[in-house]
């Protein structure tokens, strides 16, 4: 739950907002308030890490990309529309079809910190 001070025809008040990404709005006034994901996660994007092993392999596609990864192509699909996060399994996956390090893996997803907490 995020808190957000939210303006109405009355004057202010404090309202809960759940999600990342939420539209309030009230009956007595038209102004919208959008949040959005903080900053330092702008730069996280799933899928130049799936377009880039598609291109490392030689794959045309998601579909050919799921069956090497050997999951579902709905996961390849939640992944790409950021419903899921490309998890450890799915990382090491990667890895093995592409001889790409994790590290180089991680970089392309756009994780740069130097130490990752296990």
């Amino acid at each position: 739950m995020v808190r957000a001070l939210v303006g109405t025809a009355t004057g202010w008040k404090i309202g809960l907002l759940s999600g990342l990404k939420t539209k309030v709005s009230n009956k007595m006034t038209t102004q919208k308030i959008e949040l959005t994901q903080p900053t330092q996660e702008k730069s996280y994007n799933p899928n130049h890490l799936l377009d880039a092993v598609i291109k490392h392999v030689g794959l045309k596609n998601d579909a050919a990309l799921s069956r090497m990864l050997e999951v579902a192509p709905p996961v390849i699909s939640k992944v790409r529309h950021g419903h899921l996060p490309v998890g450890a399994t799915l990382l090491l996956r990667m890895h093995e079809i592409s001889d790409l390090s994790i590290r180089e893996l991680r970089s392309l997803m756009g994780d740069r910190r130097m130490k990752f907490r296990g």
